[in-house]
């Protein structure tokens, strides 16, 4: 038994170690492990069962870091395949370490397996996927875009991943340790979407916020992903959207730390939701969020891309000329005065409409003196109420009950009244003792006379 045993102990640690020889050669290598040597030129055209992650960069750069890299397509175009060393060493995966083969799994060692594509735009599409390996969660935003919309109904030209971030010269966006965007991608990103939208770049590049980015480099002001966001992007055009869009603006525009650099106020999104048109948006807004709307949100009067200074002279709101246009898109029969009902977005005070300022301090004195005046009346009158209700039940209870030292008065009643007479009557008609003389006389009484017999007096 002990033979016996010793040898299948012995066959099974061979056994082990075969498999874990074998599990060694096949295993995948850490993402950011780029140590395989350069194969020579004869085992790179033998069939190689090696893993794809094996292969290291300086591999694939000492073909596709040449220059005239091409791939003919089936339209007839080429594609361009070069990729140098400095331009992938510069972007974020270069530069952290990532390796060619973790984002193109399927190529493996030269000779490549067959790649068809009807154009570039088909490449792309094909190659889109790619980007979910590691970025899934950004990948899965994007799903719910306009730009996934466009695509699902036929047009191709709508953005993917590498339309934005392009596919080897990816740079870094975040700050990894603030997580906020980097003053230089800031600067980048209007450009980076007017490879789509140039007529509103150019629009965006004239307004105040694109001219303080472009001219100023100002952090402070808005680019296009503040609004319309970066993965999501939502349809600009539904009814959602604008309801929504006075919070977008709110974002910067209610900052006290941003918007007293510029001197603007930060009553904007009180005032404009304390007005008619706000509060209807709100309450649109809150329980029916694609309903349909006519009152004005911000982008109606302030412009959309092409938003300029309020006191511009030609295109800002301070201007009565252009104000009153403004207000004529909805109110067509509006007259010159029409404007100077709106207070604009400044809360009144003494030097902002000092009239509407004093009229409101007056009554915030007033009316919290009269309807306490009037409490304090309607108090004492329910006050005075109760007392004399409690002293009159008070009283009633006295006459009621009688304390137990007074003797208690006997009232006479009908009866008791009716039998006294006949008490005194039967006490009197009793004889009264008589005498001799008297027995013997039988003089009739007068009682006792028949009615028309005399009487003797004898």
């Amino acid at each position: 038994m002990t033979r016996t045993a010793s040898i299948l102990l012995l066959s099974g640690a061979i056994i082990l170690a075969f498999a874990l020889i074998i599990g060694a050669s096949s295993g995948i290598a850490a993402p950011l492990a780029q140590e395989t040597q350069v194969p020579t030129a004869p085992a790179a055209q033998a069939t190689s069962t090696v893993s794809n992650l094996s292969i290291s960069d300086d591999y694939c750069l000492s073909c596709h870091g040449q220059p005239g890299q091409t791939l003919k397509l089936e339209d007839g175009t080429l594609l361009d395949l070069t990729v140098t060393a400095q331009d992938h060493n510069s972007s974020v995966h270069g530069s952290m370490g990532y390796a060619c083969v973790q984002c193109h799994t399927t190529v493996g060692e030269y000779p490549h397996p067959a790649f068809s594509a009807v154009d570039r735009r088909d490449v792309t599409l094909k190659l889109t996927d790619v980007c979910e390996r590691c970025h899934a969660y950004e990948y899965d935003l994007t799903q719910d875009s306009v730009h996934s919309t466009a695509r699902s109904e036929g047009k191709i030209a709508a953005a993917v991943c590498v339309d934005c971030h392009t596919a080897h010269t990816v740079q870094r966006l975040i700050n990894p340790a603030t997580q906020e965007t980097l003053p230089q991608a800031r600067n980048q990103i209007p450009n980076t979407c007017a490879q789509c939208h140039y007529a509103i770049y150019q629009e965006y590049l004239n307004s105040v916020h694109g001219s303080a980015l472009t001219d100023e480099n100002n952090p402070d002001v808005p680019t296009c992903i503040d609004c319309h966001g970066v993965h999501n992007i939502e349809n600009p055009t539904t009814a959602e959207f604008r309801l929504k869009s006075p919070k977008i603006c709110a974002k910067c525009h209610t900052d006290p730390a941003r918007m007293t650099k510029y001197g603007i106020t930060t009553d904007v999104l009180n005032t404009y939701v304390a007005d008619f048109h706000g509060t209807t948006v709100a309450i649109f807004e809150k329980q029916s969020p694609d309903a349909e709307t006519n009152k004005p949100v911000c982008y109606d009067c302030h412009g959309v891309h092409n938003i300029q200074r309020a006191d511009d002279p030609v295109k800002g709101l301070q201007v009565k000329e252009n104000l009153l246009s403004t207000c004529q898109k909805c109110h067509p029969n509006a007259q010159d005065n029409f404007p100077t009902a709106w207070l604009s977005h400044y809360t009144p005070s003494p030097d902002k409409y000092p009239l509407v300022y004093y009229v409101n301090l007056f009554y915030k004195f007033f009316i919290p003196t009269v309807l306490g005046g009037m409490s304090i009346l309607v108090v004492l009158d329910v006050s005075r109420l109760m007392i004399n209700q409690r002293r009159r039940s008070k009283t009633s209870r006295h006459e009621e009950v009688q304390p137990p030292d007074q003797p208690a008065v006997e009232t006479e009643t009908p009866l008791d009244v009716a039998d006294q007479p006949v008490q005194e009557a039967t006490t009197s008609s009793e004889p009264a003792p008589m005498s001799e003389d008297q027995d013997n006389e039988e003089t009739p009484h007068e009682d006792q006379v028949e009615p028309g017999e005399e009487v003797s007096n004898d």
